[in-house]
C-alpha cells in the first residue's frame, strides 16, 4: 500500500497516525473502519464488475468515498494492518445464514498478537461484530452490544455464532451470569486456517457476484454502523 494511500485512508477515518501494534491499536483500527465505510453491493445490483485488486479497493473506498462488501471492506483493512506492522493475513468461510453451508464466499481476516489469533471483520452487513474476536473455543465473547462464540466442527472447521437472546448492553453482573447453555445462537459463517491465495479470492468474489443465488445478486443491501445500534436497509430489486 502506497504511503500516499495509508495516509488518505488515516484521514478518512479520523486517525491522524497508525495506531499501536496491539489488540487496543487493533481495536481502534477496526472499529473507526466499521463506522466510517458502508457495507453495499450497489456495484454487483448495477452488473458493474467488482473489482479486488489492492488498487481498485483502495480507490473505490479511499478515493471515491464508497463502500463495499467483505471482499474490499476486509481487503482494504488487510492492506492497511500489513502495511502498519500487524501480522494479518485472509480466510475464507462459508456462510451459514441459510440454514446451510454455502461455498467459501466470505472473506475474513485473521490477526497475530503475541500468539493469539483474532478473527477481525469489517463486512458481514448487520452482524458485523464490532470488536476484534479471540479465536478460542466455546466461550462467550462480548463486543459493546454484541453476544458471539466459536465452535468446532469436524465438518467445517471453526462456526462463529451470534447470541440472539442478547439484546442491548448488559452490565458486568448480566454477563457474569449470562446463561449461554440455554440462549439461542445463530450460525453465521465457519472457515479453517488454511492459506489462502488470490486465485480464491478471485473466485469467491466472481461467484459472490454473479450467481443467480447470491443474495448479492437478487437484493440491494446497505448498512453502516453508528456508535450505538446498527442501520441496515435491504430490499429486492
Amino acid at each position: 500500500m502506497l504511503d500516499k494511500d495509508l495516509q488518505a485512508y488515516w484521514k478518512k477515518i479520523g486517525f491522524m497516525h497508525a495506531p499501536p501494534v496491539s489488540l487496543a491499536g487493533l481495536t481502534q483500527l477496526h472499529q473507526a473502519q466499521h463506522r466510517r465505510l458502508p457495507f453495499e453491493n450497489f456495484d454487483v445490483v448495477l452488473q458493474r464488475e467488482v473489482q479486488v485488486t489492492p488498487e481498485a479497493i483502495v480507490q473505490k473506498l479511499v478515493y471515491q468515498a464508497r463502500g463495499g462488501y467483505c471482499f474490499e471492506l476486509n481487503g482494504l483493512l488487510l492492506q492497511v494492518l500489513q502495511a502498519s506492522g500487524f501480522e494479518a493475513r485472509s480466510a475464507l468461510g462459508r456462510v451459514h445464514l441459510s440454514g446451510r453451508a454455502s461455498g467459501r464466499g466470505h472473506f475474513i481476516l485473521l490477526v497475530t498478537i503475541e500468539g493469539q489469533h483474532w478473527v477481525v471483520d469489517a463486512g458481514f452487513g448487520s452482524h458485523t461484530p464490532r470488536a476484534p474476536l479471540p479465536l478460542v473455543t466455546d466461550q462467550v465473547l462480548w463486543t459493546d452490544q454484541q453476544c458471539f462464540r466459536f465452535i468446532h466442527t469436524e465438518e467445517y472447521g471453526y462456526l462463529l455464532q451470534r447470541c440472539m437472546s442478547v439484546v442491548g448492553t448488559l452490565d458486568e453482573r448480566e454477563r457474569a451470569t449470562f446463561d449461554s447453555d440455554n440462549a439461542e445462537w445463530m450460525n453465521l459463517y465457519s472457515f479453517d486456517l488454511e492459506s489462502v491465495c488470490e486465485g480464491d479470492i478471485a473466485y469467491g468474489n466472481f461467484y459472490t457476484s454473479h450467481a443467480p443465488t447470491s443474495v448479492f445478486v437478487t437484493s440491494r443491501i446497505a448498512a453502516l454502523r453508528p456508535r450505538r445500534g446498527a442501520s441496515l436497509y435491504s430490499t429486492r430489486p
